[in-house]
């Protein structure tokens, strides 16, 4: 993978998001899908340990999971792409994070895909969350991803997103409480996000339009 020249700030919040090389899906059928969130739960979490392949084979070894390198605020995972919130806890952290889940996930999708190379574009990208206003706008257009691109009708319908986590209540990978602490309720948050529903699918065919038209 390139390495990226311009260190992030600790303590500091990021949209980071990464596609597949050719714009090619990344996630053939459910399994891939859930393969990459536990790859997402593993190199979120510090200190040293062995592969994720390894692990899952193994009844003796232990994860802290009080220690982060990152804090997973909320994700997509659409066919073709991903999209992160993601606080750095460490320095380097996010850097790592992305790095290693990138590498392990495409050492599985290329193994059982049989093939090889590059799965994912280049150097993630990444835009640092500069107010709090952009934050948690910034949730609602990475929820909005699946029902904006005509994946779903209703967003409780995509399952590989952390939209869920956020209206049930229920844990998972993500640290809610920031996001929350803007909205009296997860209902709150839930009709923050599907008031945009118009606005980000037009705004989705504009940019399909424009990239026709090129």
């Amino acid at each position: 993978m390139p390495r990226r020249i311009i260190p992030f700030a600790t303590d500091h919040y990021y949209h980071v998001y990464n596609r597949g090389v050719e714009k090619r899906s990344i996630f053939e059928n459910s399994r891939d899908y859930t393969r990459f969130v536990k790859t997402i739960k593993y190199y979120q979490l510090a200190g040293p340990k062995p592969k994720l392949s390894k692990s899952l084979n193994s009844s003796t070894f232990k994860l802290n999971l009080n220690e982060k390198i990152v804090e997973v605020i909320c994700y997509c995972l659409m066919p073709n792409h991903f999209h992160f919130l993601i606080k750095q806890l460490k320095d380097g952290g996010i850097t790592e994070f992305i790095s290693k889940l990138s590498n392990s996930y495409t050492k599985y999708y290329n193994t059982k895909h049989t093939r090889v190379g590059p799965l994912l574009q280049g150097v993630f990208k990444t835009v640092l969350v500069e107010s709090g206003e952009q934050f948690i706008h910034l949730s609602r257009y990475i929820h909005l991803n699946p029902i904006a691109s005509l994946l779903v009708r209703d967003l409780r319908d995509f399952k590989w997103s952390s939209y869920e986590e956020y209206i049930s209540g229920s844990n998972g990978i993500c640290s809610k409480e920031e996001i929350m602490g803007y909205f009296k309720s997860p209902t709150g948050y839930q009709q923050f996000v599907l008031d945009q529903i118009s606005y980000a699918q037009t705004l989705e065919k504009i940019k399909h339009q424009l990239i026709e038209d090129i």
